[in-house]
């Protein structure tokens, strides 16, 4: 009988785990949408919803490496780690237990109008996604507030694909992109002043009592600096303000910032058969197991350990500096930085024709069946 694997959040790296432990076990993914909503390229989601949609809002059913594997719409309400049970609350509004033999927390977390974990079914996602991307294309000026790579992005693809707007980028630091090698923070501030965006540092935003930053805002935005309020027709918060989606994890996993607690296998410290990865994940001060092939290391070592193999499993060790695509796909193509400061660039032609559909869903996901 095949071992179960419950797989506690199915978004980039939940689906990406699964994907990689292969047929040889009893996976069941829990996610509270139907399909997988990327949390990532927001300005490429807000300027280009169309595009974004092709690549990122994707039905599992597509997954070719899902066939066999259970998703359930719905969220886990309880971890239960002495009976190796999970309580999960369906869209339906059923309760059941899942056991598990090894379990993968993968929750995530909140962030903005475009990162949750509310239950939500295809048609309103869909929606949701248009009426954010129609409701700038209806502002003129607009203020971005936060220097990190989701700030970096929709300040970049607003003002490169839409020059008529007036577009302002703030941030609190003298440079954009904290957590990035200095030689990118560097070349990305650059090439935003190029495209046209304003760009404001060393502004810190008053966050207004009670606003969580998951929706525009037309009101004048203050400074903790003293600077002079700024007004915008519309404002989009970026600031990395991050509520880890933990309130089914027990407190005993996490650390004092609600993040889960991992040792250098991305096994939950003090729990031989529960492991966790991406942003939900302590495992580094940048929690950057939802990047730098954390997915594949964690498959690794899940096999290793429900084979009784746990001498075999491998460690995560994370790069010093934040690396990606940052901007995503221009018209001169996709550049990807590095940890090292260097970066490379794919020509546009190739993004469509080899990036895309072999790279991305050939190796990385291992098929993808058309639309």
């Amino acid at each position: 009988m095949k071992k179960r694997v419950v797989i506690a959040g199915f978004g980039d790296t939940g689906l990406l785990v699964a994907i990689n432990l292969g047929a040889d076990f009893d996976i069941v993914g829990v996610s509270p949408k139907p399909c997988l909503v990327s949390g990532q390229e927001l300005g490429m989601r807000l300027t280009q919803p169309q595009r974004w949609k092709q690549d990122y809002l994707m039905p599992f059913a597509r997954y070719e490496k899902l066939d066999g594997v259970r998703t359930l719409q719905g969220l886990i309400t309880a971890i239960h780690p002495d009976k190796a049970i999970v309580n999960v609350t369906l869209a339906n509004g059923d309760v059941h237990g899942e056991p598990y033999d090894a379990l993968v927390i993968s929750s995530g977390v909140t962030n903005g109008f475009w990162r949750g974990n509310a239950l939500e079914n295809f048609a309103a996602i869909n929606e949701a996604i248009d009426t954010a991307s129609q409701q700038l294309l209806q502002a003129h000026s607009i203020a971005i507030i936060g220097g990190g790579a989701t700030g970096v992005s929709v300040a970049a693809n607003l003002a490169a694909r839409q020059p008529q707007k007036d577009v302002h980028f703030f941030f609190s630091e003298a440079q954009p992109l904290p957590g990035y090698h200095p030689k990118v923070r560097a070349r990305v501030e650059q090439q935003l002043q190029e495209v046209g965006v304003n760009l404001h540092p060393n502004h810190r935003a008053l966050i207004p009592p009670g606003f969580k930053c998951d929706r525009f805002t037309t009101e004048p935005v203050a400074w903790s600096g003293g600077q002079e309020n700024f007004r915008a027709d519309l404002t989009l918060w970026a600031i990395g303000n991050m509520v880890p989606n933990n309130a089914f994890i027990p407190t005993g996993m996490l650390n004092e910032g609600g993040f889960v607690k991992t040792d250098d296998h991305l096994r939950v410290q003090g729990y031989h058969n529960v492991f966790a990865v991406g942003d939900i994940a302590a495992s580094d001060p940048h929690r950057s197991s939802a990047r730098n092939w954390g997915y594949r290391l964690l498959g690794h070592n899940i096999r290793a350990h429900l084979e009784g193999r746990d001498g075999d499993m491998k460690r995560y060790e994370a790069p010093r500096y934040r690396w990606g695509s940052v901007f995503g796909v221009q018209q001169n193509g996709l550049r990807v930085f590095q940890s090292d400061g260097s970066s490379f660039r794919f020509p546009h032609w190739s993004v469509r024709t080899l990036l895309f559909p072999l790279a991305v869903r050939r190796m990385i996901y291992k098929g993808v069946r058309k639309a």
